[in-house]
């Protein structure tokens, strides 16, 4: 009876230990590796070239504006309205702007192509400040997730070389002693 009790308790610790010990090795290193893609792909392809775009309006047209449609102004959902040869312009702002905060009809001074008003930043972005740091901290990430992935990687080649599967050797870091020396025979 007792041997009975002792299998069932083993056989319930091995699938709690399955449906708990987390991501197996190699989704993990899948996993870490399309999470680099993705931020190395934000950085380089969003982030970075919204700093230069906003690099390029510093010597752009200066005009006073107004908060015309409040959002997310890092991710280009707010809108100013301002006037540009006579006219009434509505314009996007660009992703990487600041301003989000601010109220609808708030005051503020942005800068816009001569040829094409709606092209426009606000001035105090116009550095490209905040996308740059946004490019940086995205392009940091990226390289975390790709140094994480190839240490996970040769931690799993050197458990294959030791001729233990990985999930074999997760599972013997969690079992007691009496049940590691059942694993080894």
């Amino acid at each position: 009876m007792v041997r009975v009790l002792k299998g069932i308790s083993k056989a319930g610790a091995s699938s709690t230990h399955q449906q708990n010990g987390g991501l197996k090795p190699r989704t993990s290193v899948l996993a870490s590796l399309v999470l680099a893609l993705l931020l190395g792909a934000l950085s380089v392809l969003v982030m970075l070239p919204a700093a230069q775009h906003l690099r390029s309006l510093q010597d752009g047209e200066r005009a006073r504006a107004t908060l015309h449609t409040k959002g997310s102004c890092m991710v280009g959902h707010c809108r100013v309205e301002f006037e540009a040869d006579g006219r009434t312009v509505v314009a996007d702002l660009p992703v990487g702007s600041g301003g989000g905060k601010s109220s609808v009809g708030s005051p503020m001074i942005v800068r816009y192509q001569a040829d094409d008003p709606q092209v426009v930043a606000r001035e105090a972005d116009v550095g490209g400040g905040g996308a740059a740091v946004l490019a940086v901290m995205s392009g940091a990430g990226a390289l975390f997730f790709l140094m994480l992935s190839v240490v996970a990687a040769v931690f799993m080649v050197r458990q294959r070389r030791a001729g233990l599967s990985p999930e074999v050797g997760a599972a013997e870091c969690h079992a007691s002693p009496a049940e590691a020396h059942s694993l080894e025979r």
